[in-house]
C-alpha cells in the first residue's frame, strides 16, 4: 500500500475592498488581504492547516503589512471591518514604479500621460 502525503505552503486571497491613502508613498490605493498557511495533504487532498498568518498588501506601492490575527479572522468570516493603522505592522517596504506600460501596445514611459502616446489607449 502506498501512502502519498506532503506538506506545502498555501496562500488564499480574500475579496476585501478598502480604499486608503498610503502612509508610505502618499498615493491612493486599496488593501489586498491574504492569508498564508502550512498544509498537510493526504493523496493530494488538504487535510490539516496550521500556522495561519494574515497579511495586507497596498496596491499603490506594494508594501506588505502583517495584519493582527483577530482582524484577519473577522475578514475570513465575512464581517465588514475597517483596517486601521494600529492593526498593521510593516513587513516589507514596497516601491512605487514610475514606469507606466500600455496594456495594448507595450509602450513604456515615465511621463504622467493618461493616454498612450503611441496607440492612444488609456493607461
Amino acid at each position: 500500500m502506498f501512502l502519498i502525503m506532503g506538506v506545502t505552503q498555501g496562500r488564499k486571497d480574500f475579496d476585501y475592498n478598502q480604499m486608503m491613502v498610503c502612509a508610505r508613498c502618499g498615493s491612493y490605493g486599496r488593501y489586498q488581504v491574504y492569508m498564508t498557511y502550512m498544509c498537510l495533504s493526504l493523496f493530494f487532498i488538504p487535510c490539516l492547516k496550521w500556522s495561519r498568518q494574515y497579511y495586507v498588501q497596498s496596491t499603490c506601492c506594494n508594501t506588505v503589512y502583517s495584519l493582527a490575527p483577530e482582524i484577519g479572522k473577522q475578514i475570513v468570516r465575512g464581517e465588514k471591518i475597517e483596517i486601521l493603522p494600529e492593526h498593521l505592522t510593516q513587513v516589507q517596504a514596497g516601491y512605487k514604479s514610475r514606469v507606466k506600460r500600455c496594456v495594448n501596445c507595450g509602450y513604456e514611459t515615465q511621463e504622467e500621460f493618461e493616454y498612450c502616446p503611441k496607440c492612444g489607449r488609456r493607461f
